[in-house]
């Protein structure tokens, strides 16, 4: 029986084990196929406080779980495949393996939104990409496109213009959505142009994207733009296939907590992207895996009757 299971490793996750650690739980984290989450597809993260030069999201991810093993967390590289959260004891289950707990974290972050258009699916690593740092150096000297109007869409235009020849960054609307200083550096970009009031209706090519049907959406004209590469940014789906049906979520299957980060089941808490549809920032989601843990900390005191510091 274990005090509490972290399901995801991303800067929610591992904070949450951080703080778990240090108040002797001994927090068990299944990392997931995708550890650290989408921190690491952040070449270069210059917001978070303590790193004035930067850092990468890799190097981020390996600083938290080395702090997190430190403290003595176990982390455990694979998969969840259910859980079952109704109970007093918490079920957590693996391929091979199942675990009890009497509170868990959920922490699975969220997924890129495809555009859900012909050819996109087909085409998924022969030119269709939703990671610049994982797939940029493929397209040196070469024509990319970036879809989306936000921080992720102009951080990672930016950081393809280390490679690309040219990229030009596609937006359904006519102005950004993205942080004014982005804005600025990409318009500055002499390898960055701009395709505005357009959306991308199909991507062509056989064995590799070779030109995308556009139209622009005031005019309804439509036209083929030759590329060798589309990175799609249009925002984020959470994570949380692994509990519907037991943990109630907003319309936009967000799971839905209180500000303690409680969710509507007794002992089970979320933090990061898979309930916050409004941040979405690796401060924000280490902030909300702190105040997980921290309830978590409450949660097992009450249940073992022991003290906890302000509580009489």
């Amino acid at each position: 029986m274990r005090n509490v299971i972290i399901i995801g490793s991303g800067p929610a996750g591992l904070t949450a084990a951080i703080y778990a650690a240090r108040a002797n739980l001994n927090p068990l984290v299944f990392a997931g196929m995708e550890r650290g989450g989408q921190i690491t597809l952040t070449d270069d993260l210059e917001n978070f406080p303590g790193f004035p030069d930067g850092i990468g999201g890799l190097d981020m991810y390996q600083l938290f779980e080395k702090q997190a093993n430190r403290f003595g967390s176990e982390i455990i590289y694979d998969v969840v495949t259910e859980v079952d959260l109704t109970g007093d004891v918490k079920i957590v289950k693996t391929a091979d393996k199942e675990y009890q707990a009497k509170s868990v974290i959920i922490a699975t972050g969220s997924t890129p939104k495809r555009l859900g258009i012909p050819g996109e699916e087909k085409l998924i690593g022969r030119g269709v990409s939703y990671c610049a740092t994982c797939d940029g150096f493929f397209f040196k000297d070469k024509k990319v496109v970036v879809v989306g109007g936000g921080n992720s869409a102009l951080d990672e235009g930016l950081f393809l213009t280390r490679f690309a020849k040219k990229v030009t960054i596609i937006h359904r609307r006519d102005r950004l959505r993205a942080d004014a200083i982005l804005q600025e550096r990409a318009k500055k970009n002499e390898k960055i142009e701009f395709l505005w009031d357009t959306v991308v209706e199909k991507i062509n090519g056989e064995d590799a994207v070779k030109t995308l049907t556009l139209k622009n959406v005031k005019t309804d004209k439509t036209s083929e733009f030759a590329v060798d590469g589309i990175f799609i940014f249009i925002g984020h789906y959470p994570n949380v296939d692994l509990v519907k049906g037991q943990i109630k979520l907003d319309e936009n299957n967000y799971i839905i907590t209180d500000r303690y980060t409680k969710t509507n089941i007794k002992g089970v808490f979320a933090c990061g992207d898979v309930q916050d549809p409004i941040y979405r920032q690796a401060i924000t989601s280490a902030g909300t895996g702190c105040q997980s843990a921290m309830e978590v900390e409450k949660y097992v005191a009450e249940l073992e009757g022991t003290a906890y510091p302000g509580k009489k």
